[in-house]
């Protein structure tokens, strides 16, 4: 009896988790999508600053080095660091910049390195990139922005997840990279590189499209959304899918228009808008083109089956 009263009595005492990094300030986030022959004569600030080549190749300086980053590559430039870029003439690169407070020590270890982001850690690249676009009105292809600008109202969360996915970025290439002999430093940028895995680049970007389904969405957004070239995500959908990534998402709506109509709840004009078509007209070529029938035509013959099954 003794003993059990002593563990009602049982005094918990919580802990103070540790956090060895911790971003306190964002000041830029950035998608570029830059021409073969753009120049960015450079800059140097009191705060990190991460650049990642989402596809192409770009010609890095900082401070007195220059060195190629290729695709999939990511570098940090550290606080008050001059950094320049330049591309080489015949890749046009798309590129995420990032900016950031952090005063961490182990950020140390992220001084004159060329690093190749994972899988996962293209999705917290990726993560950043999609809530910043639903968080900021300030363009995310302005070079000279100075100051992010929130909307009126964001999505619950949306800056936590930002400043989470960024850490997360971190922490991951630190604890990965810290004792691997892929990480070199610059400026030879000669790092080992690794392909995406094709099957769950392919499951990331289904899901991406069928959860946008409602949307307008261009092979740019795609890709962007997504960290994938162009290139290798239209090779990816025809090798995988046997079609183009815009045929497939086409597809998508239409099956889901399909399912529109069957239940009954919409007209087909609300369904076009529902979906996002331009107009009525060009969601009904749309449904025939892959459909062989009209929404009308489509429509009387569910309800001629669904009677017949009924009589049966």
């Amino acid at each position: 009896m003794a003993e059990k009263l002593s563990m009602q009595q049982k005094e918990y005492q919580s802990i103070i988790l540790k956090q060895e990094i911790n971003i306190t300030n964002i000041y830029s986030i950035h998608y570029f999508e830059y021409s073969r022959d753009f120049v960015f004569e450079g800059e140097s600030h009191n705060f990190w600053e991460l650049l990642f080549v989402d596809s192409g190749v770009i010609e890095v300086t900082a401070d007195e080095k220059k060195f190629p980053l290729e695709s999939g590559e990511i570098v940090f430039h550290k606080p008050n660091e001059f950094h320049a870029l330049r591309s080489n003439g015949k890749s046009a690169p798309n590129l995420i910049v990032v900016s950031f407070d952090c005063t961490a020590p182990c950020m140390s270890f992220f001084e004159n390195k060329v690093l190749r982001a994972n899988d996962l850690e293209t999705q917290y690249l990726s993560q950043i990139i999609t809530e910043a676009k639903r968080t900021f009105y300030t363009p995310l292809n302005h070079p000279y922005v100075s100051r992010l600008r929130r909307f009126t109202n964001t999505p619950f969360g949306s800056e936590q997840i930002i400043k989470a996915s960024l850490e997360l970025l971190l922490l991951n290439m630190l604890r990965r990279c810290a004792h691997s002999t892929d990480v070199q430093r610059f400026p030879t940028g000669a790092v080992t590189r690794t392909k995406r895995n094709d099957k769950k680049l392919l499951e990331q970007v289904t899901l991406y499209l069928s959860n946008h389904v409602y949307d307008t969405l261009t092979v740019a957004d795609i890709c962007r959304d997504n960290i994938i070239s162009r290139t290798q995500l239209q090779q990816l959908f025809h090798q995988h899918k046997g079609c183009g990534v815009i045929e497939f998402f086409s597809r998508l709506k239409i099956e889901t228009a399909k399912q529109l109509i069957r239940e009954g709840q919409y007209t087909f004009s609300q369904i076009a808008n529902i979906l996002n078509y331009s107009s009525y007209q060009y969601f009904s070529l749309q449904f025939k083109k892959y459909t062989r029938m009209s929404p009308s035509e489509y429509s009387s013959s569910t309800k001629y089956f669904n009677t017949n099954q009924a009589e049966e």
